[in-house]
């Protein structure tokens, strides 16, 4: 049984893994101020909430944020007492990591782009909704780059934050493309421009690869953007960095 944690900007998502079933998950808040006993207690309450205390082999993470990957591999490490693995681009996942400078590359997207390589046809394209929406192609069994771009969440912030007219907006499918009031038309400009966007994205990047590519998505907006795509996800894996971390530590623990 092992621990696995995606450690984002805005939140950490966790996970449980025995074998390749998912037995708990959790979400928290991506907090610098907190210290490494806080959330080596959250952690640890979120064990024994889910009766798994005790009884974990190890852990593996990713982290996107410098100044919480230390603290909490010491915080999994002091309260869980299992050696954690921490995923950067020197660790050994057998795919090449074809960029220009390999230790730019996000340890999510590494994560992603080793999970897709094991569980898809390639040439696969990963779309990862977070705070950025992140697209990782991997082709040949190497990691071959991908594009970067504005998350939803940003764009809808940004909207509020910096118009003076603008609300805040819950995320969620629009009705129409022609909006008939201030949220409908945020909604279809937010939604459909992403969707449209994505569309453009995957088109371009198979013109480049030459082939049609396996395209997946995970992330919380993946099931509202696939609704309005011309060409709908191949798969829809929501816990697909989680798994791709629980198959890299097996991979590094034989």
């Amino acid at each position: 049984m092992i621990l696995v944690a995606d450690i984002g900007n805005t939140s950490i998502t966790a996970g449980v893994y025995q074998g390749d079933k998912l037995l708990a998950h959790w979400r928290i808040a991506s907090d610098k101020r907190k210290s490494e006993d806080e959330y080596g207690v959250l952690f640890l309450n979120f064990m024994k909430h889910s009766g798994l205390h005790g009884k974990l082999a190890g852990a593996a993470i990713s982290s996107v944020v410098l100044q919480l990957t230390e603290r909490i591999k010491i915080a999994i490490e002091k309260y869980l007492n299992v050696k954690t693995l921490v995923v950067n681009h020197k660790t050994d996942l057998g795919i090449k990591i074809d960029l220009d400078n390999p230790e730019e590359a996000g340890p999510d997207r590494l994560v992603n782009a080793y999970a897709a390589s094991k569980l898809y046809t390639q040439p696969v394209i990963v779309v990862d909704f977070g705070t950025a929406t992140t697209f990782d192609i991997v082709d040949d069994n190497k990691f071959v780059g991908g594009m970067i771009t504005a998350g939803i969440k940003i764009q809808a912030d940004a909207l509020s934050n910096l118009t003076s007219r603008l609300p805040n907006v819950k995320i969620e499918a629009p009705k129409n493309a022609i909006g008939k009031n201030t949220i409908d038309a945020m909604l279809s400009g937010l939604v459909r421009g992403h969707s449209c966007m994505i569309d453009g994205m995957i088109e371009a990047c198979e013109q480049e690869l030459g082939k049609k590519a396996v395209v997946v998505a995970t992330g919380g907006y993946s099931p509202i953007i696939s609704d309005n795509l011309k060409r709908p996800f191949d798969v829809v894996n929501p816990e697909l960095t989680l798994e791709g971390l629980r198959m890299i530590w097996e991979a590094c623990n034989k």
